[in-house]
């Protein structure tokens, strides 16, 4: 499966970095997008600077390359995901505006009809970005908010941040067992 990844700058991209920690270990096509945002935001929440050098098997592009083929809907993206989604980004995808790699694969994936997925990053919501989240909903668009569950017992940070990725994971259809599920 060919899965494009995009990281905008909103608080928690430490998120998106473990989605691409674990997908770089699966058998699965990656593509992703770190934005300059996000690798700012990376440094100022957890002082990291991101070493694209230890993904093996992800496919890196910068925000700016329009020209990058997951562009195109001919390359064949079956899944997008943006971990976590900056309310600017969201913003942008409900308006159509793919003035960037991150937003234009979102356009590609609405375009094509395939799963997108936006962990969209906020509190509290305003009411235009309610407006937009529900409308991109109502055509398909899983919302997917990092919002901690707490029947799976998450003690520390790293358990809680498996478990938003893991219920992104899910939203993928790609096995995992990183989290404790309800009743077990």
């Amino acid at each position: 499966m060919k899965i494009a990844v995009g990281i905008s700058g909103a608080s928690g991209c430490i998120l998106g970095l473990r989605l691409l920690e674990i997908l770089d270990e699966t058998q699965h096509e990656i593509h992703a997008v770190i934005s300059d945002a996000a690798k700012l935001t990376l440094k100022k929440e957890s002082n990291i600077c991101v070493d694209f050098t230890k993904f093996k098997n992800i496919n890196f592009y910068d925000n700016f390359m329009l020209d990058a083929p997951i562009s195109s809907g001919s390359f064949g993206i079956e899944k997008t995901i943006v971990a976590p989604c900056s309310i600017n980004t969201l913003a942008k995808i409900s308006n159509s505006i793919s003035n960037t790699l991150i937003t234009r694969m979102c356009a590609v994936a609405l375009k094509e009809q395939k799963k997108l997925i936006l962990g969209v990053r906020e509190m509290p919501f305003s009411p235009i970005s309610l407006r937009q989240m529900s409308e991109l909903s109502a055509i398909g668009v899983s919302i997917a908010p990092p919002i901690m569950g707490f029947y799976s017992g998450a003690s520390n940070v790293n358990e809680m941040i498996d478990f938003i990725v893991g219920k992104w994971l899910d939203l993928l259809n790609i096995k995992h067992d990183i989290y404790k599920r309800w009743g077990k």
